[in-house]
């Protein structure tokens, strides 16, 4: 059976990346559209790339396919669907959610992922009447290559990609030949840019080259530090940083500023359910 088929309802989560759109493409073509009962989804947290808004809103309207965006809100019922054009772009969702919580996602503690992406997407879903839904029946992004992010899947039908033994090399050979892109580089294969813009799962040192081509990206990360540290002057525990192993955001811009390189070039990023 075509791995791609699907046979009841189902939420195709939609990263914004180029593996989660070639994963829809395949979807398409091989239920001849989206069937019904079928949703795909998109949970901005206002940090994404702009070009990632962009993707997604060109495969909506190239593949004639509709995309629910969705965000996360403190108010009932803890989220709003927004469109390309009224989605958040300066952070708001991520923000509203740290203030709510008083102190910052990390590593360990990655509410980020579980507030702003999967509980908000499963609100959504509830709302629609999918009373029962739960994110183990998302349909992922995951490649065949990222077996740490395989295993943890229970239903391997849930990742047609790695079910086919998809991989990156894959799936950058299909958007090189297709006639529209991420608008987004890559460098060996790994997309430098994805999911939020400076997250702290990313190497050190990627971030740093992120500063570098584009200052203004570290001032919202930055800020949310202050922000926790100033609601509590003397607050130093790990919840106050997005990072206690290495240099917060507001020395990292210095860094960026002095052209300082410092960090491990061969640090490996966290996967998370944000996908590429």
């Amino acid at each position: 059976m075509n791995p791609y088929l699907i046979t009841e309802p189902t939420c195709i989560s939609f990263s914004g990346g180029r593996t989660s759109g070639y994963m829809l493409y395949k979807i398409l073509e091989a239920n001849n559209g989206l069937p019904k009962d079928s949703y795909v989804t998109f949970a901005n947290t206002g940090k994404e790339e702009e070009a990632t808004l962009r993707f997604i809103d060109r495969c909506s309207k190239e593949w004639n396919v509709n995309i629910d965006w969705v965000e996360y809100t403190n108010d009932e019922p803890k989220f709003k669907k927004v469109t390309f054009e009224t989605a958040s772009r300066n952070g708001e969702p991520f923000e509203e959610l740290i203030n709510k919580r008083n102190y910052l996602p990390n590593p360990v503690t990655r509410f980020c992922t579980s507030e702003l992406k999967i509980r908000t997407i499963n609100k959504y879903l509830r709302s629609l009447g999918w009373s029962d839904h739960t994110e183990n029946e998302d349909w992922m992004g995951i490649r065949a290559d990222e077996p740490r992010r395989v295993a943890k899947v229970a239903d391997k039908s849930r990742v047609p990609l790695a079910v086919m033994g998809v991989t990156v090399s894959d799936v950058h050979n299909f958007w090189k030949n297709y006639h529209f892109d991420l608008e987004l580089p890559t460098i060996n294969g790994k997309a430098m840019h994805g999911n939020c813009d400076l997250c702290f799962l990313k190497p050190a040192a990627q971030i740093l080259s992120l500063i570098q081509e584009k200052p203004d990206r570290a001032i919202w990360w930055a800020k949310m530090e202050k922000m926790i540290q100033d609601k509590d002057p003397g607050y130093n525990h790990t919840g106050a940083v997005f990072r206690f192993d290495r240099a917060n955001y507001s020395k990292m811009s210095e860094f960026a500023h002095k052209q300082v390189d410092m960090f491990d070039p061969n640090e490996q990023g966290i996967a998370c359910f944000c996908g590429d």
